[in-house]
């Protein structure tokens, strides 16, 4: 068999042959360009707090080729100067007499050329009146803070608590215990920086009365529904279309002021209006991610057993609550922080807080706050084990959940579907030569060298949602899938979730490959479309394959069971006398005797039994019964220049477990990807601001991120452990990497510091940041 006739699951298909299957040439939002369109720029706030006295509009009205300006005043008369957030707050659209975060959105300029509307932007005249930054989210909850929101009833900064766990356990085992251990640690705010920043076009149609923009969402159908509830336009007048997506990583979730804005011209103007944003605007005003103040304590024996974890977070939320997360978990899965460790009791609690700051709290490549969760637990096993004198990795087979435990209540509620850890991690340290490295490491300490290993054992914990827990403004997080085999045998698949270059094309076909028996070339994936995809709540914290994956093969059972009808019909037997065989139904005793799906599908459309209904399609609206829970164990290497505190990762091995896996070359690219993307906050990103709000990073001169030149060699390897009620035992995996790496690399940097007192860095670990400490120190070249 060739590459693309390859049915079934576990196999990596690479369908590179296939045109159809080289998406993304020229189906960018960029590149959609329709009759008489207009472009948008936007005017954007120079301060992080002020009240805004005057916009005058008159010199970039009287430019050639500017066709309007549009400001909050016009919006407010609209009743549009305001939306909803997918947390339940609202965001300004654009501002009416005050600004609250650097790089806001002021005005935007309508013009018939890009250009002419970005030097029309220079022309509106906007005068300011600076009010107090409130930048530091502890001094935010002060009594006498300036507030940031005087729009909302609670006159604080104050925008939420939220805790889990039984608190009273916890705080009487910490009481009692042999050892305790506290760590404050920040993980600061960061950037998705997408190699795609964001954009639309909108387009209303007089003649249909439609609307329809293209977008880079990764939530067609939850953006659509946004849309309806801001404009008033019922849903079936509104179509979203989210062709290709160069990135999305939680960033294109929100929706912004940007895509109101457009949608707000073209009404207006019956034009259709394009508006993308230059990358100084996507880094400096879109949704960030992390900025978690954390502080965390572990109680234990002192043989080293965890019997307690509290923590305590101050989440700052910038100007407005616009982060992506289930309704019910404002500080989203953060409770997942206990991670692959049983432990009596946890106590978890989050306070979010406005600061004059851009909005959002995206889950930057992760299912909702679970990277700031593994960060906690695994620094702080780490100190524990410092604080104890116990090799890492000692202790963590010490504190394990065991494969019997399974499936696990965690103390904060989350029930684990299933896992070996040991196993991985024995893996892991088999692999890469553990015992030798140690001894390695000892040489070198006495040459006055440095050099660290660290070990991250994580839980990731996706697949949201059962709807019994997790929606967004009210919308239960299923997901769905529509399958329609056509009279030739050749498949049509529509997925309620959206791809940002996951390989969904391919890793769908080969669920429908597996379930029917048709060979994948014959098998067309799509979805993106509001007007033809089934209703799903999009692509984020990997959630694809464990909603919409699981759909797609409920969907091809439903199929297979009508074809199973079809085809005792054309073989003149009972379905009962029927066994699904080497894709294809086969008479039981009689293997030679069968039908294969094609044969079948041809039979639905021209030689059906009677009383049965002609055509062979299905649909799946999948709720799952729980979330899932895949796992890995990571081990990173690194050696520090004492001359210039450079890291180099020598060695970093990651051991995954997602499950049954459907396509290995698609879940090595998730992992080496995000394995990637783990490493730059660990090194190198992090979002500044000066004292008066203005941020300091927003280029890529500035928002130091990772190239091939310091990416290393990853090293992987699996263990699979299937979900016991996912429909193909698969979890999930283009977050965990990403989740894993980052406290794996700080451990590996701490350990190459302990012997001088070292117990924590906060990330980014940068060269000048641990320059110091070696000077401080004594060690520095």
């Amino acid at each position: 068999m060739t590459a693309t006739t390859v049915r079934g699951i576990g196999v990596p298909v690479k369908r590179k042959e296939d045109p159809r299957f080289i998406r993304g040439k020229g189906t960018y939002v960029d590149d959609v360009k329709l009759p008489g369109m207009l472009y948008m720029d936007i005017v954007r706030s120079p301060y992080a707090h002020a009240r805004i006295k005057r916009i005058d509009v008159s010199k970039a009205l009287a430019m050639p080729g500017v066709i309007d300006v549009i400001t909050g005043e016009e919006l407010a008369k609209a009743n549009l100067a305001w939306m909803p957030t997918l947390m339940g707050d609202r965001q300004m659209v654009l501002p009416t007499d005050r600004v609250v975060y650097y790089a806001q959105e002021v005005a935007a300029v309508i013009a018939t050329d890009r250009y002419v509307a970005a030097d029309a932007v220079l022309a509106v005249e906007v005068e300011y009146e600076p009010l107090p930054p409130v930048l530091d989210p502890f001094e935010a909850l002060e009594p006498d803070a300036p507030l940031v929101r005087p729009d909302r009833e609670q006159k604080t900064n104050h925008i939420w608590h939220w805790e889990a766990g039984d608190k009273e356990k916890t705080d009487r085992i910490f009481q009692e215990a042999e050892v305790v251990v506290a760590q404050d640690l920040y993980i600061p705010r960061i950037h998705v920086a997408s190699i795609e920043t964001c954009g639309c076009v909108a387009n209303y149609d007089p003649a249909t009365d439609k609307l329809t923009i293209w977008m880079t969402s990764q939530a067609p159908h939850a953006h659509r529904t946004v849309f309806s509830l801001v404009t008033g336009i019922p849903e079936h007048k509104i179509r979203v279309i989210s062709p290709d997506i160069g990135g999305g990583f939680g960033g294109k979730v929100p929706v912004y002021p940007g895509y109101v804005i457009a949608t707000y011209a073209t009404l207006k103007h019956k034009k259709p209006i394009k508006w993308i944003e230059d990358r100084s605007e996507n880094l400096q005003a879109d949704s960030f991610a992390r900025d978690y103040h954390i502080h965390a304590e572990l109680a234990a024996n002192r043989d080293g057993k965890i019997r307690a974890l509290r923590v305590k977070v101050v989440a700052d939320h910038g100007a407005f609550d616009a982060a992506a997360n289930p309704s019910r978990f404002p500080a989203g899965l953060f409770s997942v922080c206990t991670g692959s460790y049983d432990m009596e009791a946890a106590h978890v609690e989050v306070d979010g807080v406005y600061t004059t700051k851009p909005p959002g709290g995206v889950a930057y490549r992760c299912s909702f706050r679970v990277t700031e969760a593994v960060h906690t637990i695994e620094r702080m096993v780490d100190i524990l084990a410092d604080e104890l004198g116990m090799d890492p990795a000692e202790i963590r087979f010490k504190n394990f959940i065991q494969p019997h435990q399974f499936p696990y209540k965690s103390p904060t509620g989350w029930e684990y579907d299933s896992g070996n850890y040991p196993e991985a991690l024995q893996k892991a340290l088999e692999m890469i030569g553990y015992r030798e490295l140690r001894r390695e490491q000892a040489e070198r300490r006495a040459r006055g060298e440095l050099m660290g290993i660290g070990i991250s054992t994580f839980t990731e914990i996706v697949g949201a949602g059962p709807s019994h827990t997790f929606d967004i403004l009210g919308i239960k997080m299923f997901d769905s899938a529509e399958i329609r085999v056509h009279p030739t045998g050749a498949v049509i698949v529509r997925i309620g979730v959206q791809t940002q270059g996951q390989g969904h094309e391919t890793t769908f076909a080969q669920i429908v490959a597996e379930e029917l028996g048709i060979p994948v070339e014959y098998i067309t994936v799509e979805h993106g479309d509001t007007d033809t995809a089934p209703y799903g709540l999009g692509t984020y914290a990997s959630r694809s394959t464990p909603t919409a994956g699981a759909a797609t093969a409920v969907a091809a059972r439903k199929i297979r069971e009508k074809a199973r009808l079809i085809a005792a019909h054309l073989l003149e037997v009972s379905p009962d006398d029927l066994e699904w065989k080497d894709y294809a139904f086969r008479v039981k005793g009689a293997p030679d005797r069968y039908k294969t799906m094609q044969e079948i599908a041809f039979a639905a459309y021209t030689n059906f039994p009677l009383g049965l209904e002609p055509g062979l399609e299905a649909e799946c609206y999948y709720d799952p019964p729980n979330l899932t829970f895949p796992f890995g164990a990571y081990v990173c290497v690194v050696d520090i220049d004492r001359g210039t505190g450079q890291v180099k990762i020598r060695e970093f091995l990651a051991v995954d477990d997602c499950g049954t896996i459907i396509n290995p070359m698609i879940v090595e690219g998730q992992i080496h990807g995000g394995l990637t993307m783990g490493m730059a906050p660990a090194l190198f990103e992090e979002i500044v601001y000066d004292e008066n709000g203005t941020m300091l990073t927003g280029t890529f001169m500035d928002y130091l991120l990772p190239t091939a030149v310091e990416t290393p060699h990853w090293k992987t390897a699996k263990t699979v452990t299937p979900s016991p009620h996912h429909p193909l035992g698969a979890k999930g995996v283009g977050e965990s990497p990403t989740i894993g790496a980052p406290p794996a690399i700080v451990n590996a940097v701490v350990d190459a510091l302990s012997h001088l007192g070292v117990r924590h860095i906060d990330i980014p670990i940068t060269p000048a940041k641990l320059y110091r400490i070696l000077q401080e120190k004594g060690v520095a070249e």
